[in-house]
């Protein structure tokens, strides 16, 4: 499974979000590829992604896709995104 964390510039808040991501699916028991990345190569890294992680104001930027595209409020929360990936994935 393929999960891609987008920001805007691909470097702070996206790896933020992917090391938070992985903690939340490790405490889920799920094994996944979790990638960052930035939004204008979003089409291309998250193309075979099964979930696409980032904040409202990317949502709209972000186009068509096949994932499922989660919105965090919070970056930091671990339970925020274990709930929200818990039930995306389960």
């Amino acid at each position: 499974m393929k999960i891609v964390a987008i920001c805007g510039a691909g470097v702070g808040t996206s790896a933020i979000l992917k090391v938070n991501a992985e903690r939340a699916l490790a405490r889920l028991d799920i094994d996944a590829d979790v990638t960052a990345a930035d939004l204008a190569s979003v089409q291309v890294v998250a193309a075979d992604a099964q979930v696409i992680l980032t904040s409202p104001e990317f949502v709209e930027a972000i186009g068509r896709t096949n994932a499922d595209v989660i919105v965090v409020q919070n970056y930091f929360d671990v339970d925020e995104l274990q709930q929200k990936l818990g039930a995306a994935l389960g």
